[in-house]
C-alpha cells in the first residue's frame, strides 16, 4: 500500500485476480467493491454490520465490508460470490441453495453463499446447530432459514462425498 495523488493505492487479490486501486483511506471495502470495482453482489444494508449483507471472504473467512476499511485488504485475498464458481459450472453451495429453494428473494443469498463456503472449508460436515450458528450473522427477511440450513447440509454432504470444490 501506498499513497498516490489523492489517495492510497490497494493491491490485493480479488477473485484470483490481482488488483490494484486507487481508494481514499477512509473508503470502506463495501465502497471500494460496489463503487470502484462495480461487484453489486455485496450489498449494502444496515451500513452498522448488523444484517451481513456486505458479508465478502477475507483470506477465507467471512467479514462485514462495511466494517472494514479498504485498506485493510492490501495484500490479502477478497472473495465475493463472483470468485465461487461460475455460470457454467457452481459451487456445490450455489448448486444446493437453487435445488432446496433457499434463494427466495436473492437479495442475502451472496452472503449467505460465502458464509456457507466458509464454514464447509473449515467444518466439512457441520450438525444443523453448527450451520445455524454460522449463518446468524446474515439476516434473511424472506425463510425461516429452514431451506438455508437444509441447503448447508446438501452441499456438505456433496463436499464431503467428493464432489467438485
Amino acid at each position: 500500500m501506498r499513497a498516490g495523488g489523492g489517495g492510497i493505492v490497494v493491491r490485493f487479490t480479488l477473485n484470483g485476480r490481482e488488483v490494484e486501486v486507487t481508494t481514499r483511506p477512509n473508503a470502506t471495502l463495501l465502497d471500494l467493491l460496489r463503487n470502484e470495482l462495480k461487484i453489486l453482489s455485496v450489498r449494502r444494508g444496515c451500513e452498522t454490520g448488523e444484517c451481513g449483507m456486505c458479508t465478502v471472504l477475507v483470506d477465507g473467512l467471512p467479514v462485514r465490508s462495511c466494517l472494514m476499511l479498504a485498506p485493510q485488504v492490501d495484500g490479502r485475498s477478497v472473495t465475493t460470490v463472483e470468485g465461487v464458481g461460475d455460470p457454467e459450472r457452481l459451487h456445490p453451495v450455489q448448486e444446493a441453495f437453487v435445488e432446496a429453494g433457499a434463494v427466495q428473494c436473492g437479495f442475502c443469498t451472496p452472503a449467505m453463499v460465502l458464509t456457507a463456503k466458509a464454514l464447509l472449508d473449515r467444518d466439512p460436515n457441520p450438525d444443523e446447530r453448527t450451520v445455524r450458528e454460522a449463518i446468524l450473522g446474515v439476516l434473511c427477511r424472506c425463510t425461516g432459514y429452514a431451506k438455508i440450513v437444509r441447503a448447508v447440509r446438501l452441499a456438505a454432504e456433496r463436499v464431503a462425498g467428493g464432489v467438485r470444490e
